[in-house]
């Protein structure tokens, strides 16, 4: 943590949920770009900072903690066997004949040649299937290991997750007038059900208890990021956020601009350019991030799009869950958290209401956006349409940075 610089001013600043700041004359410099005052603490590592730029700055460092501390909750999780054992020692000996020979070298099975390079206790340890900490590798080897958490190569040991959404039971979620009494139709395997996540507890309140007001004509388009940023959360997570509450709604309110920024999107090409932005971008480039990625989690959408209210329902409650699990496990500032919490309530009540044309409506706008980024990714490359709708968006508006 760097030392906090504090500046005492004679103004007093107005706080907001999404802009809060201290009433109070001392203000906090920005430990990023130290050239503005810092509004902001991250929820994960209280480092302070002013704006997104700034956060996405230092975000790299937060995103690799939590993806590795994740890894190694799921190596630790995984049943050892044969195969295992000999992939892991397969990694361990890689490690060290990188650093010796500088080139990575065709694996072979020979223990006798790996006991050779590693200390004998830590072979014996993997054969048995007993666990091996990092405190147990001296120093090259755990840069080894850190430098295989980065190229994907554990990542080959975890068995892949199946999204919820893609199960055959997702087709026949039902939900009662209220949101309530989730039913699912399982003849033979009831093992699915589990897979699915719980609706609500509770009776959704009506919209017109919520607001007086008529709900947002926005409001589709704002689901459409808020769906984006919760199925990228899960497949980074490998379905499991409950590993890392905190960090996996961190990378929420990250990804999503309605929740994290409180942006009001006015088109669905607006809401996908965000959201590939933020996949592209370097913070998740070794997690997996990529246009390909992105355009695989706009697929989702569609298909969740399609599901209808029951899917989208279970889905909303499941990422409330999520943040309400952030908050509590949040030891600094919460009041972004709990905002975004709100809103996923709030929006989870107004699509209980909604009929099916709506959600054919959207699933149809968003399938004709994807296709046109496809399209023009193909013909002119993807940083190309980024510069177009730069162009042609003046005068205000959430302004799309390119992709490094």
């Amino acid at each position: 943590m760097l030392p906090e610089k504090t500046i005492i001013t004679s103004e007093s600043s107005n706080s907001s949920p999404l802009n809060p700041s201290s009433s109070s004359s001392s203000r906090i410099i920005c430990h990023v770009c130290t050239k503005q005052f810092a509004q902001y603490t991250c929820p994960r590592c209280n480092f302070r900072y002013c704006s997104l730029p700034c956060y996405k700055s230092h975000n790299v460092q937060c995103t690799e903690s939590f993806m590795k501390e994740n890894v190694v909750d799921e190596l630790r999780q995984v049943r050892s066997n044969d195969e295992t054992k000999t992939k892991m020692l397969e990694i361990l000996k890689r490690f060290h004949s990188e650093e010796e020979d500088g080139e990575i070298d065709d694996m072979t099975d020979d223990e006798e040649g790996l006991s050779s390079t590693l200390p004998e206790e830590i072979v014996q340890k993997i054969l048995a299937g007993e666990e091996v900490s990092l405190d147990d590798l001296n120093l090259e080897e755990r840069k080894g290991f850190q430098r295989a958490l980065i190229s994907g190569e554990l990542s080959k040991m975890i068995q892949p997750w199946d999204p919820w959404w893609l199960l055959p039971s997702a087709q026949t979620i039902s939900l009662g007038s209220k949101g309530t009494k989730l039913v699912q139709c399982v003849e033979e395997d009831d093992t699915m059900v589990s897979e699915i996540p719980t609706g609500p507890d509770t009776a959704l309140i009506s919209l017109s208890k919520l607001s007086s007001t008529s709900p947002s004509p926005l409001l589709p388009l704002h689901l459409v990021d808020i769906v984006y940023s919760y199925c990228f959360t899960l497949r980074i997570y490998n379905g499991e956020w409950e590993s890392d509450s905190l960090g996996s709604g961190t990378m929420v309110l990250t990804v999503s601009s309605v929740l994290g920024q409180s942006a009001q999107p006015e088109s669905v090409k607006e809401v996908l350019l965000y959201c590939l932005e933020q996949t592209c971008s370097s913070a998740y480039k070794n997690l997996g991030g990529g246009l390909k990625f992105g355009l695989n989690l706009v697929d989702d959408v569609i298909l969740l799009l399609s599901l209808g209210n029951g899917a989208l329902v279970c889905l909303l409650c499941d990422l409330q869950r999520l943040i309400q699990c952030a908050i509590q496990e949040c030891k600094s500032s919460k009041k972004k958290l709990k905002l975004a919490e709100r809103k996923v309530f709030f929006m989870m009540c107004w699509v209980n209401e909604q009929t099916e044309e709506v959600w054919q409506a959207l699933e149809s706008a968003v399938r004709a956006e994807k296709n046109s980024v496809v399209e023009l990714h193909e013909c002119k490359g993807f940083q190309d349409m980024k510069k177009k709708e730069d162009c042609t968006r003046k005068g205000g508006g959430v302004v799309i940075e390119e992709i490094e």
